[in-house]
């Protein structure tokens, strides 16, 4: 099976988030659809690995934050490379407690769900929670943001973890890329990292000796280059 058709299919991204022992935690997820009308359901498929699993397995409740296309890849990293065991993800956020008790994030999102777990399925690596909706609102305007417009535009990778993790490579360009090898992260001159205030056309060898990957934070001796 070719497994970059797993590509073609849609997704969105957001930060789903609950609560456990009055702790917050979250993680950028894209396995996240509707599954009902009446009552409004949702299902989201997380990494029984992860901080946040084990805080909607305890809770029963989740949220999850609509990030929009302006978010930048430093705060997408922050939720979605870095593990709640280690940083409070949290600190130092817009965010406010919904009515379940666990965190809705207002910075660079759209709109919100608020969810209490009713079933869950297992998926080998990987659990299926299921729940109805019992809040919802809209934050502010602007255009969500799909997996694929942060994968082309935004230039991020996919998780290990996530469920639709597929590793590859960039093609080859006339001037070399370098991937993470923390995150696989691909570092393209032709983009740059804007949002660290390197302009595009900029080759690795001229990245400041301090900047570091905007996915994982990992230095610049972390990349090798992109070979064939």
């Amino acid at each position: 099976m070719d497994a970059e058709i797993l590509h073609q299919l849609g997704y969105g991204l957001y930060v789903v988030s609950s609560s456990m022992d009055g702790r917050y935690n979250g993680q950028v997820a894209n396995a996240l659809m509707q599954v009902c009308a009446e009552p409004a359901a949702v299902a989201v498929c997380l990494n029984k690995k992860n901080l946040t699993h084990e805080y909607i397995r305890s809770s029963r409740v989740f949220t999850a934050s609509v990030l929009s296309e302006e978010t930048p890849l430093p705060f997408i990293a922050r939720f979605g490379f870095r593990s709640g065991r280690d940083v409070d993800k949290f600190e130092g956020l817009d965010a406010m407690i919904g009515s379940t008790g666990a965190p809705i994030l207002k910075d660079f999102c759209t709109a919100y769900l608020e969810v209490e777990v009713e079933r869950e399925a297992d998926a080998w690596t990987h659990t299926v929670f299921i729940g109805r909706v019992v809040g919802a609102g809209i934050l502010a305007e602007g255009v969500p943001m799909s997996y694929a417009f942060y994968h082309d535009v935004k230039r991020g990778v996919t998780p290990r973890t996530a469920p639709n993790y597929v590793k590859h490579h960039e093609k080859e360009s006339e001037v070399s890329k370098y991937e993470c090898t923390m995150c696989d992260y691909i570092y393209d001159p032709a983009v740059g990292d804007p949002d660290s205030g390197v302009a595009p056309g900029t080759a690795f060898e001229d990245l400041p000796d301090d900047w570091g990957c905007p996915v994982c934070g990992a230095a610049k001796s972390e990349f090798e280059k992109v070979e064939d």
